[in-house]
Formats: C-alpha cells, structure tokens, sequence
C-alpha cells in the first residue's frame, strides 16, 4: 500500500521561491525534520521536466555569456540539456553534474538558482577566469517517475514519484565503464569526450542518517578513492573539496562529514577521473525528496538550507576557480576529517 502524506498547497511552486534560499531560518545543521511519518514531502513543488526546459530556455533568452545543447535523450525521449559558460579555452573548467539519481533533487533545485545568479552581478567576474558547464538533469525520466516499473512503495505525495534509477530501472552512476544507457552515453559522447574539463563535482543525495561527530550531516564530500587515479589529481580533487569544506563547514548551518565511498570506476567519480584526467569530487547533500525506504526521506522544511548549500558550493568553488585561489588550499583537513557513521536510532 502507498504510504500518503498530507498534500502541500504549494503545488507547481518552485522550492527556491517556497522557501527563499537566502531568506529562510537556518539552525543545526542535520537536526532538521526528518519524514517519521508525517512531514510533508510534495514533489509537485520541484521542477517537472517541462518546468525546467522553460527555465533553461528563459534563461538562455536572458543570459549574453550563457548557451544551452541538447546532449541527447533519454530513455523515454526526454532532452538532456548542457548549460555551457565559455569565455576563453584556455580558463580552466568546471562541470557540475546533477541528477543521476531522479529522486535527488534539490541538488537540481540550487543548481537552477546558480544559474539564475551567472546572469547577475550576484557573481561578477567570476566567469572571466572560468569556463563553467552544468548537466542540471542527468536522469530527467527517474526524475517525474516516468519508468518501466512500479513506484507505488514510495513515500513522497504529489503528482508523481521520483527514483534513483532511469526508466529501464538501472543506476546511471554504475554505468560509467560500460555506458550502456542513453543518459550515460549522452553524458560522455557530448559532454566528457567533448570538452576539456578539470574539475567535476558530482552532486547527490544521501540517507537522512549519517552523523559526524554525534551530530547529522548535512552533507558528505570525497576525492577519487581508486588507485588507478593520478595521485596529483587526487591532490586537486582534495583542494576542490577544501573550497566546499571551507565555505559549507564553517557556516554554523553546515556540518559535513567524509563519504565512505568505494574504488569501482563503474562510478563517475573514480571512472571519469580515470578515463579523462579530471579532478573529481563527490557532494552528497542530506535526505531525498522519495524513497522506498522512509529512513532516506527528509521532511521539506529541510529544502531550504539544502538548496542554499548547492548554490553556496557551486558559487564558492567557480570563485577560487576562477581566481586562482583554490590552487592554494590546504588538503591536510581530510587528514582528520571523520567519516560519516548512520546514526543509531
């Protein structure tokens, strides 16, 4: 039997103006709500597909330095977009990939307000020494729950689930050694083989569960953990992840702990720095918007804080980018950066 929960009034609203990223009250980290049963949790306030082409289009319209590709499509025929900032060819660059996983989404959510604040003086500057490309959607079919399986155990409400997985119920983020669906393919033909990237952050959710040092998360962060990584990549990969560490950590509102992640290149974050000699960084932000599972669901009064901490990651990283200073940053914090532990109920 589907697990209901009581329907939001804010249908179609996007989730950056329900609850104001730059506005909205902020405390421990973690300790927001979790699902119990009892938050709310509506889809219906996130992009649908058609919602987020309109903006990306919009945006396109407004924005001189911005360009906007198809990659390609998905397994039910879905564009999958690349938003593209390039100034000169000789910047460095970064890609930000959101979404592999559909029901992830607030990650997406941030990443629609970055790009809304490249088009502002919110970020002056900042793409004079930076070329910036951003996949805001890789799974665009998990992401409204348009699969070829039942979604019916989910817990979110709304006008539709969102899942982990693409429509032929595969991982996208175990498919980077044999890129055997369309989204992976898309990704790699035309955006990794394409362009001349350098760093990478890959931006996911986790369970709702994981504590640092007795408090929950707000997020995890983790380098390239495969041995067949150039261990001075690996090194840029850990100064890229100081840049978040530094501006999420030290907010009062974010406490981040270290991924335990594993070694299979099968994952973008070992395969692509691997395969392309990129710097890569995995971000998991706290709790998903659906899930089978209730313990991974977050409450929405948690958006907020989730979202502001992808648009401060995106903004923050594009800066020493951009400005030379992340070639600076000190790596010895991961010498003693806990992993994150499930807290025990």
């Amino acid at each position: 039997m589907k697990k209901k929960l009581l329907t939001c009034t804010m249908a179609g609203a996007l989730v950056f103006s329900g609850i104001a990223a730059g506005s909205m009250s902020v405390s421990a980290a973690g300790e927001g709500p979790n699902y119990n049963g009892h938050e709310t949790i509506n889809t219906s306030i996130l992009h649908n597909h058609e919602e987020l082409v309109s903006f990306l289009e919009t945006q396109d319209a407004k924005q001189e330095q911005m360009e906007l590709e198809v990659i390609g499509q998905s397994v039910q025929g879905r564009d999958i977009h690349l938003v593209k900032y390039v100034s000169d060819p000789d910047n460095p660059t970064i890609l930000y990939l959101t979404q592999q996983h559909g029901n992830e989404s607030l990650t997406t959510e941030g990443t629609l307000e970055f790009i809304k604040h490249l088009g502002t003086d919110k970020t002056k500057d900042v793409l004079d020494g930076v070329n910036i490309l951003i996949v805001p959607r890789l799974n665009v079919d998990g992401a409204v729950g348009d699969v070829n399986f039942s979604l019916d155990d989910y817990v979110g409400d709304g006008e539709y689930n969102l899942t982990r997985y693409n429509a032929n119920g595969v991982d996208l983020n175990r498919d980077h050694v044999d890129k055997e669906e369309p989204e992976t393919q898309a990704l790699h033909d035309n955006v990794m083989q394409k362009y001349d990237i350098d760093y990478m952050i890959d931006l996911h959710h986790q369970g709702a569960q994981s504590e640092r040092d007795g408090e929950l998360v707000s997020g995890s962060i983790l380098y390239p953990t495969t041995k067949n990584a150039d261990p001075a990549l690996v090194e840029k990969s850990k100064q890229l992840g100081a840049v978040v560490f530094d501006e999420i950590d030290r907010t009062g509102w974010g406490h981040l702990g270290k991924y335990a992640g594993g070694s299979a290149e099968t994952i973008s974050r070992n395969g692509i720095a691997v395969e392309y000699g990129i710097s890569t960084l995995l971000f998991e932000m706290r709790g998903m918007m659906d899930h089978e599972n209730e313990s991974y669901v977050l409450g929405q009064k948690s958006n907020g804080y989730l979202i502001k901490q992808t648009v401060n990651t995106l903004t923050a990283t594009a800066e020493a980018i951009s400005d030379g200073s992340i070639e600076e940053m000190d790596t010895s914090f991961w010498d003693t950066l806990p992993e994150q532990e499930s807290r025990s109920e």
